[in-house]
């Protein structure tokens, strides 16, 4: 099946991943490898690791992972997880080793400070960490190269600068950064490297993921299927996901797009799989 229009058109590759089932695929990313990093977020948390061809390769961090939520890997291969199950950031190696754990596991963040079940962590151009701080609050924090926190801006409500519920975050190539800001807010919004808002993108249905390309190309995993945009909120094309032995309509919740191309989407709630779509 082929999914998308124009210059980004994709071959539903069927069955991807089968020989492992997961619980919930609520991240996923590749590295310089073209290993895809699966978050198995529950019942039995863990990473996920496959090759390009959906090959069960590794798990681990079962022993350390309470709830991961979302997941960045930098171009290091350094692996970046927001667990909302302990209020933490983690980052690892590319084999699981625990390099830096960022926060005190189980306790969380008062009103405005970190972490009440964050989201996601991304590494920003300039070397500094930036982090959804959803589940649990409504804000936004900018910590430093080294995990000290330097920033934090947002809280509740439906004006700009203001969240519902901040699901994930992604820097673009220019420095600025797009907030998924889920129901019932249901829209992007753009921002300034210190928080300043700049522009909203409303009306996304139920936005969940987020991955930007080093050309600016936005990849949106909504509740609708998969959304690409240009950096100024123009649609280039979309489509439903659908799969699986149902092959039902899937809320698409992770997404990410290799060095290839391809993108990649974490579902939750139907089937719980990665599906990926191959660029043709």
């Amino acid at each position: 099946m082929i999914v998308g229009t124009g210059n980004h058109r994709y071959q539903a590759v069927p069955s991807w991943g089968a020989e492992r089932t997961l619980g919930i695929a609520s991240g996923v990313a590749t590295d310089s490898q073209d290993r895809v990093y699966v978050v198995d977020r529950e019942p039995n948390p863990a990473i996920v690791v496959y090759d390009r061809d959906g090959h069960f390769i590794a798990a681990w961090g079962q022993d350390i992972l309470a709830l991961p939520h979302e997941i960045w890997i930098d171009a290091a291969d350094r692996v970046y997880i927001a667990d909302c199950g302990d209020h933490t950031l983690r980052i690892f190696s590319a084999g699981g080793e625990l390099l830096q754990t960022i926060g005190a596991p189980h306790a969380k963040g008062s009103d405005g400070q970190p972490f009440n079940q964050p989201t996601r962590v991304v590494r920003h151009p300039s070397g500094e960490l930036m982090v959804s701080d959803g589940y649990g609050q409504c804000y936004l924090h900018r910590l430093s190269a080294d995990g000290e926190l330097l920033q934090t801006w947002g809280g509740p409500g439906s004006g700009p600068g203001q969240y519902t519920l901040p699901h994930n975050i992604f820097a673009a190539p220019d420095g600025r950064l797009l907030a998924v800001d889920r129901e019932p807010n249901n829209r992007i919004q753009i921002l300034a490297p210190d928080g300043t808002f700049i522009e909203e993108w409303k009306g996304r249905p139920t936005p969940c993921g987020i991955f930007i390309d080093a050309e600016g190309i936005v990849y949106l995993a909504e509740g609708g299927g998969v959304s690409v945009l240009t950096l100024e909120g123009r649609l280039l094309t979309q489509w439903v996901v659908q799969g699986g032995p149902s092959n039902r309509p899937h809320g698409a919740h992770g997404i990410w797009v290799d060095r290839h191309g391809d993108i990649y989407v974490g579902e939750v709630g139907v089937e719980n799989l990665i599906h990926k779509f191959q660029r043709v």
